[in-house]
């Protein structure tokens, strides 16, 4: 069984994002809804770890505030000691550039461009990127790199959207439903890339999944539910992809 987890383990050092009291209050006209209530939110640099819960429970909100897509209503969250609630909007455009990659359900591939071409499409703007073949090389797909996304599969498009995220050398790799879209051999592939990714890597990734089967491949799982963090646990022993199905 999972143990709780807190965060007596890891030195402060540690922290990538730390975030106290975020709420977030969308107005829809008449109507509040609150996306999240008070949340509390530690990471760590290096962990995989699983944003858990049904449609509606917030994780999309909380990435995308971690990511600096969105800001949040009350609360703040810092990265690496960098207060990103305070940032302004070049402030955050610079920190998404430079800090964060992120992975998305569609793929939103240059249909025109190479996969080599796409992923080239995020070397030109970092700092210090990898070379693009060596980033299809890491998901599996050094051998496809001249081809169209018409010419690849669904399973395929999104390890090259992985492989574009991640080749400008990101911090952190955020990652919103990756396998929504696909079936679970697929998704399995998917997986194992973001999985090598980390371990080879060590990019603090986030995965969020309503799919508790998923869970099991974390360092750590933070289960939301209803805007608020239910439950937050660290897997005794990490499920590799391969052994996971839904």
């Amino acid at each position: 069984m999972p143990n709780e987890t807190g965060t007596a383990e890891t030195s402060p050092g540690d922290v990538v994002f730390q975030g106290r009291g975020l709420t977030k209050i969308y107005d829809m006209g008449e109507v509040q809804v609150h996306a999240l209530r008070g949340v509390d939110v530690d990471l760590f640099a290096g962990e995989l770890v699983v944003l858990l819960g049904p449609s509606g429970s917030g994780k999309s909100t909380l990435l995308n505030i971690l990511g600096g897509l969105d800001t949040a209503s009350g609360g703040h969250v810092s990265y690496r000691g960098r207060d990103l609630t305070r940032a302004t909007d070049k402030e955050l455009t610079e920190y998404r550039r430079f800090h964060v990659g992120f992975v998305f359900q569609f793929y939103n591939l240059i249909p025109s461009l190479t996969a080599f071409e796409n992923v080239s499409v995020v070397t030109d703007i970092a700092k210090d990127p990898m070379k693009a073949e060596d980033a299809l090389t890491l998901v599996g797909l050094g051998d496809r790199q001249n081809h169209f996304p018409a010419q690849l599969s669904g399973g395929e498009q999104q390890r090259v959207a992985i492989a574009r995220a991640i080749a400008k050398n990101p911090a952190v790799l955020l990652c919103d439903e990756p396998t929504g879209a696909l079936d679970s051999s697929t998704g399995i592939l998917v997986l194992e890339a973001l999985e090598r990714i980390n371990r080879e890597l060590g990019t603090t990734t986030v995965i969020i999944s309503h799919n508790a089967d998923i869970a099991g491949m974390a360092d750590r799982v933070i289960r939301l539910s209803s805007g608020s963090i239910a439950e937050t646990y660290r897997n005794a022993e990490k499920r590799m992809p391969k052994d996971i199905s839904w």
